[in-house]
């Protein structure tokens, strides 16, 4: 059978899920989530005028000339501090006390800071020592956002700091996709459950915990990490029991075309329809997409290298669509470390790390290898070599698709592209 190329498969793969409908989550819970509508500002930021400092407010033109030998004098006539409204406006000859925060007396159109001025000892009048021109350490109305204004799109995720921004708008509750719900299942007679004792020959299972982060970054529920023995009954019963609890089932190991390899089998048993078998991908070439009942299933191959490239070209993208985000990361043009030679007709990803010289960016490339587990440690991105060459010199341009900036565009339910 041939092999599918990256492109297609990842298109296909994207069949297998369709945005959700949107729920409102309280901003507790919604870190990580993805918004399902437009946030517009409600308020403006700041919502008045206020002191950026501790101080006086003062008229500006008042303070002309103002210096530590001939001070100008006003009369204190208010105090005003953050959360509270001034008592009156302010008049020729008059200042107010300010805080950081505190809302500007109409009449008052700067601020000087405290170590600038000095109060008389009774309190009544405040001696000035500079100049200020009008505006000084005032923080407008709307100075960061006016309302009405577009904070977020659909399909910002929702960090810490955009969390921070919607509770400032007053905001108690926000409308996101629903997080797929992830079961992940392990296969291998090899496999041992950390914390056990390990001889040489077996391996200490280490995909669980690699696909449950990688499908949790990409916003998954992750609900159940399940493992099967190599045995076709084993991993029928595992797959019958797990599926019709979740959106996706992300299975690793027993993906190729050994004896043992009996996933494809039994899910071609079970009547899953299979939307793409094999890609022309290395590492992560068995990497299969299927739909078995309502359930999408992602079939990775065991070892950990191959099934994290497989995982974020395939299984993440698939993931990211659930919740209405199609992803496109960011690439940069770089120069090979060393040469290369590779298998005409498939694309190579090899981890990378990027250093920059005079000439621009080098891509260091990392040892690779399907079940090398460091590889990706502290690199920058994939070195993509692209399927119509075989032989890459020292130097030579390729693009790198970097790890991180991702930028979220959000897609219609009923759409297959990103949203205008």
């Amino acid at each position: 059978m041939p092999l599918t190329s990256l492109h297609t498969a990842r298109q296909a793969a994207l069949e297998a899920l369709s945005p959700t409908a949107a729920e409102s989550v309280s901003l507790l819970d919604a870190q990580g989530r993805f918004l399902a509508e437009d946030v517009r500002a409600v308020r403006s930021l700041p919502g008045c005028d206020n002191s950026a400092m501790d101080g006086w407010a003062v008229r500006a033109e008042e303070t002309r000339g103002a210096n530590r030998d001939r001070p100008v004098r006003l009369r204190v006539v208010d105090t005003v501090y953050a959360g509270a409204l001034p008592s009156r406006s302010l008049q020729p000859g008059e200042a107010a006390r300010v805080f950081t925060g505190a809302p500007i007396p109409s009449g008052a159109d700067a601020v000087i800071r405290q170590e600038a001025a000095r109060a008389t000892e009774d309190g009544r009048h405040v001696d000035l020592f500079i100049t200020v021109p009008p505006g000084n350490d005032i923080r407008r109305t709307g100075e960061e956002v006016l309302a009405g204004t577009l904070l977020f799109s659909a399909g910002q995720r929702l960090s810490a700091s955009v969390l921070g921004v919607l509770a400032s708008q007053g905001e108690t509750h926000v409308r996101v996709r629903s997080a797929p719900r992830v079961a992940v299942l392990a296969t291998g007679d090899e496999l041992i459950r950390p914390g056990q004792p390990a001889l040489s020959h077996q391996v200490y299972e280490s995909n669980l915990i690699l696909i449950a982060a990688l499908a949790r970054e990409a916003g998954a529920d992750v609900r159940h990490l399940s493992r099967a023995r190599d045995d076709e009954q084993a991993l029928r019963e595992s797959i019958e029991h797990l599926a019709p609890q979740v959106d996706v089932l992300v299975t690793t190991g027993g993906a190729s075309v050994g004896d043992k390899d009996h996933v494809k089998r039994v899910l071609t048993r079970l009547g899953a329809r299979f939307l793409v078998d094999g890609v022309a991908l290395k590492p992560g070439k068995p990497v299969a997409v299927a739909k078995f009942g309502n359930t999408a299933v992602v079939v990775l191959p065991g070892n950990p290298g191959a099934a994290s490239v497989a995982f974020d070209q395939l299984a993440r993208p698939l993931l990211l669509k659930h919740q209405g985000v199609l992803e496109t990361r960011r690439r940069v043009r770089a120069r090979l470390s060393e040469p290369r030679h590779k298998q005409a007709g498939l694309t190579y990803l090899i981890t990378a790390l990027l250093e920059y010289d005079d000439m621009g960016a080098r891509a260091v490339l990392r040892p690779q290898g399907a079940g090398q587990i460091l590889q990706n440690v502290q690199a920058d991105g994939w070195a993509i070599l692209p399927p119509g060459q075989a032989d890459f010199a020292q130097g030579d341009l390729v693009e790198v698709e970097l790890f991180d900036r991702p930028s979220h565009v959000a897609v219609d339910a009923n759409s297959e592209g990103p949203r205008a």
